[in-house]
């Protein structure tokens, strides 16, 4: 049935975002017990949650009642040191996603245009689209960003870049130096939108904080995640970092308290789990390590990944995303990404990891 009322033009082109499947989805219908299952789709740290930061959320529970702090006065201020930089060169989002969304308020509007890789992260294109501003696709070039290209699509119309390093649904990343004379080179006047959520998995990562501190790249915002390597990706809770004058703008577009107290306590505490990060950084290189060796010998094409994920060609992609999903494993199915040969699996455990890779080989016979 339509609707008796028309809506927004803009969303008769906009596809609904799919997310990874819940594990309690799978398990309702396909009748399995949920126990039994496991997800290797989104990206999420199999760790799980810092010890320290679920007992911190345990203690803000107590207060529930109560409207959390709306500016987040004391997450800014520990994220901030941490950083190396002023509370007033940090915005909250609920989740990253939110922050790419404050962008399309503050940047983007009808006639205006927004650059972006192939295979970039899904939500680029719906929040160009969402606020009615055209997408500029550059190619890729072997499944990673090709930044002299990038630069070339930027025209006079051009308001924002979204490029994420490591990237996301690929792996791939950008090296230091041509990272650098990228966003050296792209023009002022343009907001380039620099996707970190992946950033802590580095062993060597690009450091772009010093252009924050200086002054230096007014036109640069770094976006960054605690639902990766923290391990919080049920709590939402996302940042950006970039000059005092460009955070003014986009707190003027932030819903009051987008920021719930528990997520609050939990990131508060997750900062000094040193413990918890570093685990989770080990375990997820030797995760790599496993698929990787473990593809060659299979005779699978895979793309090398600096992520916590790896993206790999096995044929029709839907079908073996179902085959897993019977035998109780949930990976990421390509298509939508314009890759439909490909699953994209999250590193999980030493045990999911075998898991999964079973039930690939038994997928795949």
């Amino acid at each position: 049935m339509s609707l008796p009322f028309p809506v927004n033009s803009v969303l008769d082109h906009i596809p609904v975002y799919q997310p990874g499947r819940p594990i309690e989805e799978v398990a309702r219908e396909l009748g399995l017990p949920a126990a039994d299952i496991i997800k290797l789709a989104s990206n999420e740290n199999p760790l799980g949650p810092s010890p320290l930061a679920v007992a911190a959320m345990r203690q803000a529970l107590a207060a529930a009642h109560l409207y959390p702090d709306g500016n987040a006065f004391h997450l800014k201020r520990k994220l901030a040191a941490k950083l190396g930089v002023e509370p007033a060169n940090l915005v909250l989002g609920n989740g990253s996603n939110e922050i790419l969304e404050f962008i399309g308020h503050a940047v983007l509007s009808p006639g205006a245009e927004a650059v972006v890789s192939q295979y970039c992260f899904a939500v680029y294109p719906l929040v160009t689209h969402l606020f009615g501003a055209t997408l500029v696709t550059v190619p890729a070039r072997d499944y990673g960003h090709d930044l002299p290209a990038l630069l070339r699509a930027i025209t006079p119309q051009t308001r924002a870049v979204f490029i994420a390093n490591p990237n996301n649904p690929t792996g791939t990343r950008a090296s230091r130096e041509e990272l650098r004379r990228f966003v050296d080179a792209v023009p002022p006047r343009v907001l380039l939108a620099l996707d970190e959520a992946y950033l802590e998995f580095l062993a060597d990562p690009p450091d772009f904080l010093p252009l924050i501190r200086g002054g230096q790249k007014p036109n640069l915002l770094l976006l960054r995640t605690f639902s990766k390597i923290y391990g919080l990706a049920g709590l939402r809770l996302g940042y950006g970092i970039a000059a005092p004058a460009l955070i003014a703008a986009l707190e003027k577009v932030r819903q009051p308290f987008n920021i719930n107290a528990v997520a609050q306590a939990g990131a508060l505490a997750a900062l000094d789990d040193t413990e918890h990060v570093q685990k989770t950084r080990r375990n997820n290189a030797d995760g790599l390590e496993f698929y990787a060796e473990a593809f060659r010998r299979m005779g699978l094409p895979f793309v090398p990944s600096a992520a916590n994920f790896i993206l790999v060609r096995v044929g029709d992609g839907q079908r073996v995303f179902c085959e897993l999903q019977q035998r109780g494993v949930i990976v990421r199915p390509m298509g939508g990404y314009q890759l439909p040969e490909f699953v994209r699996i999250s590193v999980g455990t030493p045990e999911e990891n075998r898991r999964c890779l079973e039930g690939l080989k038994a997928a795949l016979a």
